[in-house]
């Protein structure tokens, strides 16, 4: 009967099944000792303890043995609280956990309130979008037997936790490894020209492609994004000579560079020489051809006409040829007829004009010229024989 029925003395009993004092007999607060005792009873009723008996030892020792159920009672609630509080995890927007079960793979959780089982479980979270970064930094032999230092940054992500976290014991250190190995690879097939000037770049892609390579065959769950390939160097042991060479080869280039301007000067106006004399000498040649075509179609028509009129077609060609000869020339020749036996007179007129023009002044030269003309033609008049005046009617 609860303590609280009508009926069931309510007024003597309290919650814990024991008698309340009357009227007057109250004289402090309640036990806490006997409180605390009436809890642990409680709590060995819930996980199994049996019940208080009266009378003897044997009443004792159920007691004892109710008491130590009871602490282990409260143990265990603790380690369950603290189990559940290790077993429950959030996953980060950015992570993923990976949860082994008896050590084989079991899952690979996601984002979100995820519970596990230890010591049965476990689980190994990583952040999977977040750029990392590896450097390396060594002294290589070039392709043409040359030391040279090239530092270098690979950037990866993990792109497979399971693999990240089953197949390599450690997969960064293997990382490394392998950028060493690729490294190593490319620069030791390259010169060293072009692992201080502009082969970086293409080093860099090689580098890139052989290293990703690496890391596939060896499924290490690891992407890489980029390698950068910084500027290489000398040792420094050697750098003055190095940085002589450098010189040198700036040198070279410099008066390669003057030798191309020169020639791309030169060349081009040699070239328009060139095809002005071949384009003088087709002229040349046309004009030529043309000319003895010419010549020769004139020939064929004077023979036609010397054909017809032999005597005559003679003298002209006589008067033409004597024409050309003396219309460059200062010189007169005056002749007699055919019948006549004058002799050959012979004018310099060229020596009479320039006397005369020397003693004369410049303002009197055109009228000293004038008059000596007229007096030439007087004196040529008067040696020349006297000609009939008639012409014969054709």
């Amino acid at each position: 009967m609860a303590w609280n029925e009508p009926g069931g003395n309510s007024n003597n009993q309290d919650p814990w099944g024991s008698k309340r004092p009357k009227n007057g007999d109250r004289k402090g607060p309640p036990d806490l000792d006997e409180a605390f005792r009436k809890l642990q009873e409680s709590l060995n009723g819930l996980f199994g303890g049996g019940k208080k008996r009266t009378g003897g030892s044997e009443g004792g020792s159920n007691g004892g043995k109710s008491a130590g159920f009871g602490v282990l009672g409260i143990v265990l609630v603790v380690m369950a609280a603290v189990w559940l509080y290790s077993a429950v995890y959030v996953v980060d927007e950015q992570e993923q956990a990976v949860v082994l079960r008896l050590g084989k793979y079991y899952d690979t959780v996601g984002p979100g309130l995820n519970i596990y089982f230890p010591p049965f479980d476990k689980k190994y979270m990583e952040n999977v979008t977040r750029e990392r970064a590896y450097t390396k930094q060594g002294q290589m032999l070039t392709e043409d037997e040359n030391i040279v230092e090239v530092p270098l940054t690979v950037q990866y992500k993990i792109s497979n936790l399971r693999d990240f976290v089953l197949n390599v014991d450690q997969p960064e250190v293997s990382l490394q490894q392998a950028t060493d190995s690729a490294l190593r690879h490319v620069v030791g097939s390259t010169s060293m020209d072009k692992v201080l000037t502009e082969g970086r770049e293409q080093m860099a892609i090689e580098i890139k492609e052989r290293l990703q390579r690496f890391l596939d065959t060896y499924k290490t769950g690891i992407t890489v994004t980029q390698v950068n390939v910084q500027n290489a160097a000398a040792p420094r042991e050697v750098q003055e000579a190095f940085d002589d060479v450098i010189r040198a080869r700036e040198d070279e280039q410099r008066a390669r560079n003057q030798a191309e301007s020169y020639a791309n000067g030169v060349v081009p106006e040699a070239r328009g020489q060139a095809q002005r004399i071949i384009e003088d000498a087709n002229g040349y040649r046309d004009e030529v051809v043309s000319r003895a075509k010419g010549e020769a179609d004139r020939f064929t028509k004077l023979v036609a006409e010397y054909r017809k009129a032999p005597e005559v077609t003679r003298d002209r060609l006589y008067l033409d040829t004597m024409q050309d000869v003396f219309s460059n020339t200062s010189k007169v020749l005056v002749t007699g007829n055919k019948n006549g036996q004058s002799n050959l007179l012979y004018l310099p007129l060229d020596k009479m004009i320039e006397g005369r023009n020397g003693k004369s002044t410049p303002a009197t030269g055109s009228a000293a010229a004038a008059s000596t003309n007229n007096d030439a033609a007087s004196h040529v008049s008067t040696d020349l024989p006297q000609q009939p005046r008639t012409r014969e009617s054709r």
